[in-house]
């Protein structure tokens, strides 16, 4: 057991993951995954209330996994390159190309109308570090969460709006204009 996560739930986590990076979301059920885990549906249940809160829960795994520790940046360049960087890896996480093919009702509850668990907590971790930018003089003065709450709006809209410009901005000019975007918001006036 890894941070109080048992390998049954890793495993029914890993079995979703691969179901719905196969089929999409909508035509993945409970049994499809305890099929693919190896257990039974019922065992499902003991973990999750229902196949939805197991799509949550791996939704939020996925996301969280590539979201870097705090002390990664220690000054505007560092902060906005694991910005960027964070960015590109969900933008090409398979679990997200396929939700936005085959699912995009789902992207769109979590744009438009809520946040999620992993959204809240990168707002968490993005405003204390955003404060401690500040401390440090390499961040305009503002209030963190606001600061944190655009920052996630900037870099949300670039990774759900990827595919709509690849045209214009192929994966190094979409990170450096992303970069040059992330920078300018945050760096202290001339």
């Amino acid at each position: 057991m890894a941070d109080g996560v048992t390998d049954t739930e890793t495993a029914i986590l890993d079995a979703a993951l691969a179901e719905v990076v196969a089929h999409g979301i909508r035509r993945t059920t409970a049994a499809d995954i305890a099929r693919h885990a190896g257990i039974a549906r019922q065992t499902l249940y003991r973990y999750w209330p229902d196949v939805q809160a197991v799509f949550a829960a791996l939704v939020t795994r996925e996301l969280l996994a590539v979201v870097p520790r705090p002390a990664d940046a220690v000054d505007l360049d560092g902060i906005v390159g694991v910005l960027v960087a964070t960015a590109d890896g969900i933008r090409r996480m398979p679990l997200v190309e396929r939700l936005r093919d085959t699912d995009p009702e789902l992207f769109s509850r979590y744009i438009l109308d809520r946040l999620g668990t992993s959204q809240r907590t990168m707002l968490a971790l993005l405003a204390g570090d955003v404060a401690a930018g500040q401390r440090g003089g390499w961040i305009r003065q503002g209030d963190p969460a606001q600061i944190a709450a655009m920052v996630l709006l900037i870099a949300q809209s670039a990774v759900q709006s990827a595919p709509l410009v690849a045209e214009w901005l192929d994966d190094g000019a979409w990170r450096a204009e992303l970069g040059r975007a992330l920078h300018g918001y945050l760096a202290m006036p001339a």
